[in-house]
């Protein structure tokens, strides 16, 4: 007989309702998951992401942050794929607003 899975606790990060829109952050901070996750796709070691920030993270936060990435990798790739998109968006809208400009 199958047990439901407890739900998984994670040292450091925390959800709170109107900071980062209600993202995962390192506890205390304003330091989002998907931030330090940026940093680790861009090639920094998590050694070298402690001093990144005006606050100095611990080793156990950024640790913990990618812990909580790995466990939810859809949630935090359909965040960076929504950025993206809106990006995408946004620039394609300044094009166009660019060009009629320039038409005058």
């Amino acid at each position: 007989m199958a047990t439901a899975a407890k739900p998984m606790a994670y040292p450091h990060i925390e959800k709170a309702d109107g900071a980062r829109a209600g993202k995962a952050c390192i506890a205390g901070t304003r330091i989002a998951v998907v931030d330090i996750v940026r940093l680790h796709k861009q090639g920094m070691k998590p050694e070298e992401m402690l001093n990144y920030y005006l606050r100095p993270l611990t080793l156990a936060e950024v640790y913990s942050a990618l812990v909580y990435y790995y466990d939810h990798k859809d949630e935090i790739e359909a965040y960076f794929e929504e950025s993206q998109r809106a990006a995408a968006e946004l620039e394609a809208k300044q094009a166009e607003y660019l060009s009629r400009q320039s038409g005058c």
